[in-house]
């Protein structure tokens, strides 16, 4: 009887993830429920379309690229970052010409990765979870995890199912009633995994259901042609967005210096 053994063990593989996959989508079910009136009346600025858009670098990128425009900061074709005026005119700007250094001129990629995770963006970060804007750092994964769990379950079940079918032992149990109790966890763990694909609300990395509701509310009302729409659609959708080609090509350079570190570092 090895492969009642082996059922049990795929029973509680599957039991145990679905149980975690229930209790994950149960506590975003009531941050959702908590959020249904977050953001009424909030109109997003830029560096927190930025934030809740890409994250943190998202928001030095923003104010590289608004300083940049302004002739404020010079951003170079070959990934060098040169402060035109040290004057910042707010604490996120500051902390740009700060992480670009004492001598007024940086590589981007080291700068931008300083003010990303300097003081004022991490306190923009904080008033937006605050705000049920934000998915706060707990939360962004937890049910991202717990699917990958139950998809490990998954797999689980069908080895334990094909060892005991495999296993030379002597049973009176026929095999074809064997897979049969096999194919109840697996049901199980298949069945959680399309509810979960179902109900589970779709959270961002960064912005919370109502964050992406704003985000789209200043998708929809941003007009065209000024600077504001420039700057709103380089905060949503990055450097990609970038239209100046010195600028551009300023932040090509840095995708190249961040590759070839990670390939060196690996």
């Amino acid at each position: 009887m090895f492969w009642v053994l082996l059922l049990l063990l795929a029973w509680a593989a599957a039991g145990t993830a679905c149980t975690r996959l229930c209790l994950a989508a149960v506590r975003a079910a009531a941050v959702d429920t908590e959020e249904v009136a977050a953001g009424h009346g909030h109109d997003l600025t830029l560096y927190e379309a930025a934030f809740l858009s890409g994250g943190p670098r998202r928001v030095a990128d923003l104010t590289m690229v608004s300083m940049a425009r302004q002739r404020r900061l010079l951003l170079a074709h070959t990934g060098w970052a040169t402060v035109v005026d040290p004057r910042g005119r707010d604490e996120i700007e500051r902390s740009v010409i700060g992480a670009i250094g004492p001598e007024g001129q940086s590589r981007i990629t080291p700068a931008r990765d300083a003010a990303a995770t300097a003081a004022p963006v991490r306190g923009l970060a904080d008033r937006l979870v605050r705000a049920g804007l934000a998915v706060p750092d707990g939360a962004r994964t937890t049910v991202a995890a717990a699917v990958r769990q139950v998809q490990l379950a998954a797999l689980v079940v069908l080895a334990l199912g094909a060892t005991a079918l495999l296993t030379p032992a002597p049973s009176e149990m026929p095999r074809q009633l064997i897979a049969l109790w096999f194919a109840l966890p697996l049901a199980l763990t298949l069945s959680c995994l399309a509810i979960a694909r179902v109900e589970v609300h779709p959270y961002s990395r960064w912005a919370s259901p109502a964050g992406q509701r704003l985000l789209g509310a200043l998708a929809r009302r941003t007009g065209s042609g000024d600077d504001r729409t420039y700057l709103t659609t380089v905060a949503v959708r990055g450097v990609r967005a970038v239209g100046e080609p010195d600028l551009r090509a300023a932040f090509a350079d840095r995708e190249q210096h961040w590759r070839a570190g990670h390939t060196r570092g690996a």
